[in-house]
C-alpha cells in the first residue's frame, strides 16, 4: 500500500443489504480494502464486539478508527474520497445537493421500502398482493417526481451518486424476486407503468457494476431470501 493510503478494513456479511450498501461506496469510489466476514448466523466472537459492541454488520476499520452504521460509513467515504457520489458542502451547490440526497433517501426508506417489506413478509396472496400495491403507489407518488431529471442517476449525474449507494441494496433485491416467483412478475410491470422515471433508473441501477457486482451473490441471496420466506409459512 502506497505511503499515506488509508488502511480500510470493512467487516461485512455477503448477505446483508446494510453491508452491501459500504461495498458500493467503495467500489464506486475504486478505493482499495481488504474485507473480513463476519458470520452473522452465530453470536458474535469477543474479537468483534471489541470492533462493534452492538455486533452488528458492517463496521469499518479506517487507519484503526472504527465506524458503524451504514449510513455513517458511506458518508464518511463520500466526503474522504471526492467524486460524484456527494459533493462538498463547501461547492457552491454542495449543500442544497446533498440536502436533496438525504431527503431522497429518508423518502424511500420510510415512505415507500415499508410497503415492499409489508408484501414480501406477507403469509396471504391477498395481503402480499396489497402491500405491492402499495409499494408501487408509494413509489410513483413519492420517488418518481425526485427522479424526473435522473440522467440515468439522481440529479442529472452520469454516475452514482449518495443515494444510489444507499438505496441500491433494496432496489436491486426489489427488482430480482420477481424474476425468482418469490413475487408475483407484475411488480416489474406496474412499476415500469405507473413510476416510469422510478423504474427507469431502478434499471440503470441495478445493473451498474458496483450495486451487481463486488460481494453480490444473486444465487446466494435468493436462496437465502427464499429459506426466510418459508421459515414464515
Amino acid at each position: 500500500m502506497a505511503a499515506g493510503t488509508p488502511k480500510i478494513k470493512l467487516y461485512t456479511h455477503p448477505l446483508s443489504p446494510w453491508s452491501h450498501r459500504v461495498h458500493i461506496a467503495l467500489d464506486a469510489l475504486e478505493v482499495p480494502y481488504e474485507q473480513e466476514i463476519v458470520d452473522i448466523t452465530k453470536p458474535r466472537t469477543p474479537e468483534y464486539l471489541e470492533v462493534n459492541p452492538r455486533g452488528l454488520v458492517p463496521a469499518l476499520s479506517y487507519d484503526g478508527k472504527i465506524l458503524t452504521e451504514s449510513t455513517v460509513i458511506a458518508t464518511f467515504l463520500a466526503d474522504t474520497f471526492p467524486s460524484k457520489l456527494l459533493p462538498p458542502s463547501t461547492n457552491p451547490n454542495g449543500p442544497l445537493t446533498r440536502a436533496k440526497i438525504s431527503f431522497f433517501v429518508d423518502t424511500y426508506l420510510n415512505r415507500v421500502q415499508p410497503f415492499f417489506m409489508k408484501a414480501q413478509r406477507s403469509k396471504s396472496a391477498e395481503d402480499r398482493a396489497s402491500g405491492l400495491a402499495e409499494f408501487v403507489s408509494a413509489a410513483a407518488k413519492e420517488l418518481d417526481p425526485l427522479l424526473s431529471d435522473a440522467a440515468p442517476f439522481f440529479g442529472g449525474s452520469s454516475e452514482p451518486t449518495l443515494a444510489e449507494v444507499l438505496t441500491g441494496s433494496f432496489i436491486i433485491r426489489a427488482y430480482i424476486l420477481p424474476k425468482h416467483g418469490l413475487l408475483p412478475e407484475t411488480l416489474l410491470s406496474d412499476l415500469a407503468a405507473q413510476a416510469p422515471n422510478f423504474d427507469k433508473w431502478a434499471n440503470e441501477l441495478i445493473t451498474h457494476p458496483s450495486v451487481n457486482g463486488g460481494i453480490w451473490d444473486e444465487e446466494k441471496i435468493v436462496a437465502n431470501i427464499r429459506r426466510r420466506l418459508s421459515g414464515q409459512a
